[in-house]
């Protein structure tokens, strides 16, 4: 293996930063949330806030690593009118303002070509009327800055400015240092005139914000956009703070109440250190910048100095009173340009001999590493590092404040970044446990009256809350469903009386995370299936992952493809064809409908499933194409090849026959039969086998049907490839909404419906017909006018709008469509002739905001989704004089009358892992659509890759299900056995009837069930023979300082003479240690319930570092035995030297008891902390400090045979048959051999430059084995050990064969086989052994799991070169360059770069979303074909589909 594929499977899901701002919609529209009835406004109601209004909510703007996601705060008011969507499981808890629910509703994600290291949202302040949008401002390491807006028309982010400051001309700002600390900051001025961004540590850039209607894009963009223009940066400059007397800035940011920007600034005058802090400790200052963009220039305007040393973080205080936060470690300073004032937390906070005695808190806290943001102008919380959330009042009057107040209110996440969002919600975003929507209530109220409303309301919310909890297992909602309703009294200045301050909260909504994951394990899941093959058999495994941290440690069980749990399964002789059921929302179903090749059967779904096929008047001789109620559930409707049955119960009412309507179609022997049907309740369409539409009409008052041709297909002579009929359900149809005319979207609807015979409620039906040219087109029901057309559906655009409507100006999205247009042209001549659409389906969920999904599947097994939006720009007038097409001119006339000129598809990415194999397409629909499979919507897309489609929060969730290969038919169950599950057929013949586990949560990349251990879990590992998995778990106690102390004095040594010393106030604090355990866990059987088996605790200052399940050779027995195997290390302090132990334990027999489950069978305490386990032939191998020693094992003993000394602390062992691959903590992997005849551990070669490996491992790839290792700068390397070749030194040195940037911290590589794929066992290439082919899963730190997989020589090429065009093919979210984002790292170590032998999968799916001529000329250029390369990218995929 030379070279190599680096794939992401699960994305990034620990949030680091989020911020809140105006970005789909200004402060002026409340459309998107809107207001509650505020009755109680004619009362007086400054002394009686009974309903708080909900002012306009902002979005969320979240970053995972490099994941960027905007959502919509969705807000679910209390309205007993509205009812409660059936599929809807967030937003629980209690009424609170009016208000009944909120959640998060996704508008766009991204996945970019760069960490974000900092975001900031450039706004023009706070101000309800404002018309203008905010944007987003992104930072990237070294030195790069983006400015995002969002823009209406095309339904996404577009990049409005990007400035740079890396490369030879900007050199001389890093003032000659390679490396820095943390990467650039940005932070924007509250009023959105500049903002300011600190790179490389000293330099500040002034980046200047647009005025009105002076853009860079500039003139046409208020009309181009609907006249909401958003914030844009004009020009920028650099400030070089070196030059101000600033050496080491540890913050900045923009203070309000200015006229001219201030920017203040944290710095340290000259830094102390751990040695020096008893004499200097005041070392920080903060400096005020006034900043004048036009002139450049900043005179300080104040300063303050004498700020304690662990000052990190500044916090600008809202108008109207100004100023700034100092926030400390042990104390908070208020600084402005008058007043000073500051607040002790705890008994570590010094102060200066000079000044007066510092007020102290009234409880104790450290604030280090604290998240904070603002409630109201005068309360800010803060969250700590424990997850506590603090609340801190500053007392003022006027603009002088006087005081500060803080006080402890509930315990939630630990938190990484916390933003508030609007008046009502604050949002905790956790990069360790799941991130939380919570909203507030504040308000004041003279002591007397009592706020039962509130009261109740809270406990309402806890009520609420603990039913959630079965399906949200996180430890944060339980310590909010715990915790008292907080109140917080507090003296206003100006009256006597006390005015009680409170605040309520409840959790609305939460986004799981599966971070960090710091170790996992591959084991069997309890359902799995022992006969499984080949891929089949993958579904059998499940990753059991440590992530979180504390209090928010949970293990997260992750699987990638879903397992349904099943009920009953039966055998049909026969391959089945199709199952249909009755379906309706929340009835019991009646009959399921199993049609076979020849016949069709009836069973009756009551408590049992029994056949009825004799009883009933169903048509049972041949199969069955489609079944489904007509009339509101008062009929059934059933279509066969020939003909269709209308049943009332078991009996019939009506048969109709398909006879041949085109005369001149008599003269074929076959007459046309029924091909595929669509029924949307009265209508029913059929699509004949001719490519002829014929519409089932039903008349309600009767209940009868009728068959009738639409005129408009009885004359077009072109043919149809695929229809179906879409139900625009519900009171407000949305697609009214996208309607020029006004009559249509106000409210006399009603009264046009009642003509029709329709109901009233039912919504709007339309009609989507592809034509065998592939352009789509949607007619409305029964008239068949057509609303909707768009040219050359099959190519997959990104973008679709009705070609009548007038396309915006100069919107740079259409420019792209119109170039693709041209190069479609160019290449029409290798279009494949048969690439056409086989299959439609248009979708519109439950849910008061959800917009329309469109689905087609073309020929080649390609699935193109599409998600509708409303964009109403001005120019959508439709232009008539270019509609003028011959066979249409007879409609030209009301062309413009009821078209959907503001209808518009954005497409949408699928992370589908495999694609249908064109071979086995049959024309049997495959997508089924579900409202209610478990609590969850979405569709089922049959065939030989079953994949589930589920929409959360208006996104579509992608999750294969392999477990029973090809699935034939599916549908939907729901009876008193089997409670809102699902059936399916698979090829075999094989009926089996299922339900989704209950366990898991589906709202994530792949589905996952988290444990909570309310621990940090270190390491895991797995038992096979008994499924018990063995981790590490460390439990924070707090501890009276004197017992740490003790416990850290070496016994030998006396060293209590010191402790005389220690003042006694010093020995009432307290401090926090991690006690250390193995608890032994099985997975259990009933409900996913995990449960505890053994606990094997550890000795106090004793850590646990690493937990193995090894097989030893016993000698003296002379057979094999598997032993739990633990390294631990003594953590005492640097003054003691370091030792560890070594332990083994044996499994009991007897697995029902408990107590004996594991017993200890060897201990010994060892030099040096024990840090790495392996076993190597037998023998066991452990790293104890800077030595790795070989033992071999007799049953009590352990004796050691061979040693090796490592350089300084092994960090990862890794075992191939008598290979041993060693990672160090700083001077990179050795390779060593295992030598029996002479028992010898020597060194075969090993990497000269310094690395700090986080993990290692071996990849196989045939008869070749390479190493590789991951490193602290996010960086992954491929090495070889090659002795014949000149540079290795005689075989001294491991050679380099790739290296990439990962661009997140690799903690563990697990080797797993590849499946062989169609590829490889069509044409194998003679002497290549493609069986032994290994990849590598591997987990990092920030919640993604990706692969490393080895490619063979062509296809790698091959996957080269189409990367290499990708990077200007494909337009970049940001602009940002993915070959400098997969650049290797360094960080200023020298380097010598080395091959660029891996493929970045990351780049090349991008390829499968380019429109078909794009994709064809690409490949075209590259010398290949499109399928070719597809097939290449399918078969990756299906070889490392794991799970």
């Amino acid at each position: 293996m030379s070279y190599a594929a680096f794939k992401m499977m699960h994305w990034p899901t620990g949030i680091e930063h989020c911020a809140s701002g105006f970005i789909t919609h200004s402060p002026s529209d409340s459309s998107p949330p809107q207001i509650p009835p505020a009755q109680a406004e004619d009362l007086d109601s400054s002394e009686w806030p009974t309903q708080r209004r909900v002012g306009p909510v902002p979005n969320l703007v979240v970053t995972a690593a490099n994941v960027l996601e905007v959502y919509l705060v969705r807000i679910q008011e209390d309205d007993d009118r509205i009812p409660r969507p059936t599929g809807d499981q967030h937003g629980g808890g209690g009424t609170m303002d009016g208000l009944a629910g909120a959640r998060l509703e996704l508008v766009c994600h991204y996945r970019l070509h760069g960490n974000v290291e900092s975001m900031a949202i450039l706004s023009l302040g706070v101000d309800d009327h404002n018309k203008r949008r905010d944007s987003i401002m992104l930072a990237y390491q070294d030195a790069k800055i983006t400015v995002l807006e969002y823009d209406d028309s095309s339904h996404e982010l577009r990049t409005s400015s990007m400035h740079c400051f890396e490369g030879p001309d900007w050199l001389y700002l890093k003032r000659g240092r390679e490396s820095f600390a943390r990467g650039p900051v940005v932070k924007a001025d509250p009023l959105g005139r500049c903002s300011g961004a600190l790179i490389y540590g000293l330099q500040m850039i002034v980046l200047k914000a647009a005025q009105v209607g002076q853009g860079l894009v500039g003139d046409d963009e208020p009309t181009s956009s609907g006249g909401a223009v958003s914030v844009r940066i004009e020009s920028s400059y650099v400030i070089n703070l070196r030059d101000l007397d600033m050496k080491h800035v540890k913050d900045f940011t923009f203070v309000h109440g200015y006229i001219e920007p201030v920017m203040v600034i944290l710095h340290e005058k000259e830094p102390t250190w751990a040695g020096r802090i008893s004499w200097k400790h005041h070392t920080c200052m903060i400096s005020a910048l006034s900043i004048s963009t036009t002139l450049k220039q900043h005179p300080m305007i104040w300063s303050a100095s004498n700020i304690p040393h662990d000052a990190y973080k500044l916090l600008a205080v809202p108008s109207p009173i100004g100023g700034v936060l100092v926030i400390c470690a042990n104390t908070i300073h208020y600084h402005s340009q008058s007043v000073i004032c500051s607040l002790a937390l705890n008994s570590f906070a010094t102060q200066l001999e000079s000044s007066s005695e510092m007020p102290k808190a009234k409880f104790t806290v450290e604030l280090d590493a604290a998240n904070v943001t603002w409630l109201s102008p005068d309360v800010a919380m803060f969250s700590s590092k424990t997850g506590d959330l603090l609340l801190l009042t500053l007392i003022y009057d006027g603009r002088v404040v006087q005081r500060l107040e803080f006080m402890r209110s509930k315990a939630s996440v630990l938190t990484s970044g916390i933003t508030t969002i609007g008046s009502s919600f604050f949002f905790l975003g956790s990069c360790l446990g799941d991130s939380l929507l919570v909203q507030y209530s504040t308000g004041t109220s003279g002591p007397t009256s009592a706020n039962g409303k509130d009261e109740v309301a809270d406990t309402e919310g806890d009520l609420h809350l603990a039913k959630r909890l079965r399906r949200t297992p996180s430890d944060a909602l339980q310590e909010f469903a715990s915790g008292e309703e907080l109140s917080l009294y507090t003296t206003t200045p100006d009256s006597s009386e006390t005015a009680q301050k409170f605040f309520s909260f409840i959790v609305r909504d939460s986004l799981i995370n599966v971070g960090p994951l710091k170790d996992f394990s591959y084991g069997l899941r309890i359902n799995a299936d022992p006969n499984a093959t080949g891929i089949a058999k993958q579904s059998n495994y499940e990753l059991v992952c440590c992530s979180g941290h504390g209090k928010n440690g949970a293990l997260c069980v992750l699987q990638q493809s879903i397992r349904p749990e099943l009920i009953t399964e039966g055998s049909r002789g026969h391959a089945a064809d199709s199952s249909k059921t009755m379906m309706e929302d929340d009835e019991y179903h009646a009959y399921l409908i199993i049609s076979l090749e020849t016949r069709t059967m009836v069973l009756e779904t009551a408590d049992d499933l029994g056949e009825v096929t004799e009883t009933v008047d169903y048509y049972v001789q041949g199969n069955t194409i489609a079944a489904g109620n007509l009339f509101g559930r008062r009929r059934v409707v059933q279509i066969f090849a020939r003909g269709a049955r209308i049943l009332d119960g078991s009996y019939m009412t009506q048969e109709l026959t398909f006879g041949v309507h085109n005369s001149e179609l008599i003269s074929n022997s076959e007459a046309p039969v029924v091909a595929s049907v669509s029924i949307a309740d009265p209508y029913v369409l059929l699509k004949m086998t001719d490519g002829s539409i014929q519409l089932l009409v039903g008349d309600p008052s009767t209940c009868t049907v009728s068959v009738n041709v639409p005129a408009i297909f009885a004359s077009s002579t072109e043919l149809i490839s695929a229809c179906a009929l879409y139900h625009d359900k519900g009171p407000e149809p949305w697609l009214r909404k996208t309607s020029t005319d006004a009559w249509l979207s106000t409210g006399i609807a009603e009264a046009v419906d009642g003509q029709d015979g329709l109901y009233n409620d039912q919504g709007d039906i339309y009609c989507l017909v592809c034509y065998e040219s592939g352009t789509l087109e949607i007619f409305d029901v029964p008239n068949f006018k057509c609303v909707f057309s768009v040219d050359n559906f099959v190519s997959g655009k990104t973008h679709l709008f009705d070609k009548y409507a007038r396309e915006p100006s100069r919107s740079s999205q259409d420019i792209k469509s119109k170039v693709t247009e041209e190069a479609n042209g160019s290449v029409k001549k290798e279009l494949p002739q048969d690439m056409k659409i086989v299959e439609l389906a248009m979708q519109r969920w439950s849910g008061q905001y959800s917009r329309p999904f469109l689905f087609g599947i073309l020929s080649d097994g390609t699935m193109l989704c599409y998600h509708a939006y409303l964009y109403e720009g001005l120019e959508n007038t439709p232009k008539i004089e270019d509609a003028v097409s011959p066979h249409r001119s007879a409609e030209m006339g009301n062309v413009s009358a009821s078209r959907l000129h503001n209808l518009r598809f954005i497409r949408v990415s699928l992370d589908m892992a495999t694609r249908e194999e064109a071979s086995n397409v049959v024309s049997r629909p495959r997508i089924t659509v579900f409202k209610n499979v478990g609590g969850y919507q979405g569709l089922f897309l049959s065939g030989s890759r079953p994949t589930w489609f589920m929409v959360c929060r208006e996104r579509l969730r992608v999750h294969p299900q392999l477990c029973d290969g090809s699935i034939v038919a599916f549908t939907v169950l729901h009876n008193v056995n089997c409670n809102h599950g699902l059936i399916y057929v698979t090829s075999q013949g094989y009926l089996k009837i299922c339900q989704l586990p209950a366990v898991c949560n589906y709202d994530n990349y792949w589905p996952v069930q988290k444990v909570p251990l309310r621990g940090t879990p270190h390491q895991v590992t797995y038992y096979s023979e008994k499924n018990l998995y063995p981790l590490i778990v460390s439990v924070p106690v707090v501890k009276p300082l004197s017992q740490v102390l003790s416990s850290l004095v070496d016994q030998d040594t006396v060293h209590l003479s010191d402790n005389d010393s220690v003042n006694l106030d010093d020995l009432q604090k307290i401090y926090t240690v991690d006690e250390f355990e193995i608890r032994i866990l099985e997975s259990g059987k009933s409900g996913g319930h995990w449960e505890t088996r053994a606990t094997i605790p550890m000795q106090t200052s004793e850590n646990a570092l690493t937990v193995r399940v090894v097989t030893l050779f016993n000698t003296t027995t002379r057979e094999n035995e598997s032993l739990l195997s633990v390294g631990t290390a003594y953590v005492q302090g640097e003054d003691v030297a370091a030792r560890g132990r070594m332990l083994l334990y044996s499994f009991g027999k007897n697995t029902e008891n408990s107590q004996n489950l594991v017993s200890e069978v060897y201990s010994k305490e060892l030099k040096g902390a024990v840090s790495a386990l392996a076993s190597l032939q037998g023998h066991l191998l452990v790293a104890s400090g800077p030595k790795i020693t070989l033992h071999k094992w007799t049953g009590t003993e352990l004796n050691g045979i061979a040693f090796y000394d490592a350089p300084l602390h092994v960090v990862s062992l890794n075992i191939v048959k008598n290979f041993v691959l060693l990672g160090d903590i700083h001077k990179s992997i050795y390779f060593l051999n295992w030598k029996e005849q002479g028992a010898q551990l020597s060194l075969l070669a090993k990497d000269f430059g310094s690395l700090d490996c986080y993990a290692t491992e071996f990849l196989i790839d045939g008869s070749t084995l390479s190493l590789v290792v991951s490193d602290d700068d996010k960086n992954i390397q491929i090495f070889y050990y090659a002795p014949k070749t000149l540079e290795s030194w005689k075989g001294q040195k491991l050679l380099p064969r790739a290296e990439f940037h990962a661009g997140t911290h690799v903690t563990k590589f697990l080797r797993l086989q590849m499946l062989s794929t169609s590829f490889d066992r069509t044409n194998p290439a003679p002497g290549s052994d493609k069986t032994n082919r290994f990849a590598l899963l591997f987990s990092t730190l920030d919640g993604s799991i990706g692969c490393i997989a080895p490619l063979d020589e062509l296809t790698f090429r091959r996957l080269q070169t189409l990367q290499r065009k990708l990077v200007d093919a494909v337009p970049h979210t940001c602009g940002l360059n993915p070959r400098s984002f997969r650049q290797f790292r360094s960080n200023g170590k020298a380097h010598r770069p080395g091959p660029d032998n891996m493929v970045d999968c990351e780049l090349l799916s991008q390829y499968e979303m380019l429109p078909l001529g794009k994709q064809l000329e690409i490949a075209f250029q590259i010398g290949t074909t499109r399928s070719q390369i597809l097939s290449n990218l399918n078969d990756l995929s299906l070889g490392t589909s794991f799970l």
